[in-house]
């Protein structure tokens, strides 16, 4: 998680006064780019004021945007003894300012980004060449010196780097949303060949340089290779570097980054089980920008057609029909006109007179289909019409409902003796609505602390358990419950 933190030294990119630090930055990186890797805040004053926005920037506000740079570790400060002459000038600490490896990065950075629309992607075939010529030449790296080794090592990685930068660079390019409208412009159709014959030559060349270089991967001997990468390790590791604390950390780095640079150099031209090779991937995108291209330049031309009036056309098939002798010389013009290429099939649900797949459409009767438009302002006609009352089905319905409740009361009330309806004394065979009664008015005394309830028809009742228990016997079956007593009161 160490190298997962927040980045301190992008802080100035974003900060409130951005525009400041970052013409700042700028003055210190150009300067490094000449050699010049340490300045006085009175040179970098000199070179701000170059700029008409910083005409009027004092030597207070840099020394506040100097101490902001630092504390960010942008910059780190190095006092300079040589300048000092007298005791308030070494109370004053004159500092010359260098740029840190985090700010110089970070600022090559900003630099490609300002100029990413001038860097474009090509498919340049030469990086494949030279990475299979470096790759030939692999075996007699075992014998040579040092820095042969680490040249031939740094002039492979950097041929892979740059073939991978720029497949990527160009072929994202076809899926960005600028290029969609591009794409389907009318104009690009003047381009679309040009654009074609560049992907498919990449193709084909691909195609046969992948192959070339996969088969010259296969057949490097395992050990020669571990040999190779152990010599390239040997190389970078005779190079001298100041911090010594590095020094003793750069071995295990060193190794892990080759192995990893040379893997994935394996998994770009070499498929496994897993996954397919990253050459074949390529592939695969290219054709579908290649297909994508064609589909956007064949839809240009059809909608170009679509709009070229066919007035004359059309009066002259007219006049072809009227000059048509029979039937049949009729439909053969229709065919003609409203051919197969034209064809299009509409399916409707109304019923046919007959089941026959010969019949054409003139065997058929006419059918009417009402059309509406697809227009959001419009809005169906409401045909006004009478409504039936049916007051006197649900006067029936209600009189029948009530019938039913009286029937229910009178059945469950006919076992109440004495202000008791006790469970044990039915010995009748009761049907499932009385039953259901019973029950539900034992749920709902059950429920309440004082085991007392009120049935639908307003009596209150208390509910007294009794031991042992009672088998009801009901139209469906049988039901075994505990015996119990619902006291009514008066």
């Amino acid at each position: 998680m160490k190298y997962l933190e927040s980045i301190q030294e992008t802080v100035y990119l974003s900060a409130g006064n951005a525009p400041q630090y970052r013409r700042i930055m700028r003055i210190f990186f150009i300067e490094y780019e000449k050699m010049h890797f340490q300045l006085y805040k009175e040179d970098v004053l000199e070179l701000l004021r170059e700029y008409p926005e910083f005409s009027g920037y004092s030597m207070e506000q840099l020394k506040t945007d100097l101490e902001a740079l630092v504390g960010w570790k942008n910059l780190t400060p190095i006092q300079d003894p040589k300048r000092v002459y007298t005791i308030a000038e070494y109370k004053n600490k004159q500092y010359r300012y260098t740029m840190s490896e985090y700010a110089v990065e970070i600022e090559r950075m900003t630099v490609k980004l300002e100029n990413l629309f001038m860097d474009s992607g090509n498919l340049s075939m030469n990086y494949f060449v030279r990475i299979e010529s470096a790759l030939n030449e692999m075996e007699q790296k075992s014998r040579q010196e040092l820095k042969v080794v680490n040249e031939w090592w740094s002039n492979l990685q950097e041929d892979f780097k740059r073939l991978n930068r720029n497949y990527q660079d160009y072929l994202r390019e076809f899926y960005s949303g600028k290029s969609d409208k591009v794409l389907k412009s009318i104009e690009f159709v003047i381009h679309k060949d040009r654009f074609i014959s560049y992907l498919q030559e990449f193709v084909q060349q691909l195609q046969n340089r992948s192959i070339r270089i996969e088969n010259t991967i296969r057949k490097l001997p395992r050990q020669m290779v571990e040999g190779v990468l152990e010599r390239v390790i040997e190389s970078e590791l005779s190079i001298p570097h100041p911090d010594s604390e590095v020094q003793e950390l750069r071995e295990n780095a060193i190794r892990e980054n080759i192995y990893g640079k040379w893997q994935s150099l394996w998994d770009w031209f070499i498929p496994t089980d897993k996954h397919p090779s990253e050459s074949q991937k390529v592939l695969d995108i290219t054709d579908e920008v290649i297909r994508k291209i064609i589909q956007n330049a064949a839809l240009i031309v059809q909608l170009q057609n679509w709009g070229i009036s066919r007035k004359e056309d059309y009066k002259k098939f007219i006049q072809m029909f009227i000059k048509c002798e029979n039937v049949e010389e009729a439909h053969k013009l229709s065919a003609h006109v409203f051919g197969i290429q034209h064809v299009r099939h509409f399916k409707v649900n109304s019923p046919r007179t007959t089941d026959s797949i010969n019949s054409g459409v003139f065997d058929e009767q006419p059918s009417e289909y009402e059309l509406k438009p697809h227009t959001r302002t419009y809005k169906p006609r409401i045909h006004k019409s009478g409504f039936e009352s049916k007051a006197l089905e649900k006067l029936a319905q209600r009189n029948q409902y009530l019938k039913k409740l009286e029937e229910d009361r009178k059945l469950v009330t006919k076992y109440i003796k004495d202000g008791q309806l006790d469970i044990s004394r039915i010995e009748d065979c009761i049907s499932v609505d009385t039953r259901e009664t019973l029950l539900r008015w034992i749920a709902q005394a059950n429920l309440t602390a004082s085991k007392s309830g009120r049935t639908e028809y307003g009596q209150a009742f208390r509910l007294i358990r009794q031991q042992g228990s009672h088998m009801l016997k009901c139209e469906d079956g049988v039901l075994e419950m505990p015996r119990y007593i619902l006291q009514f009161n008066d």
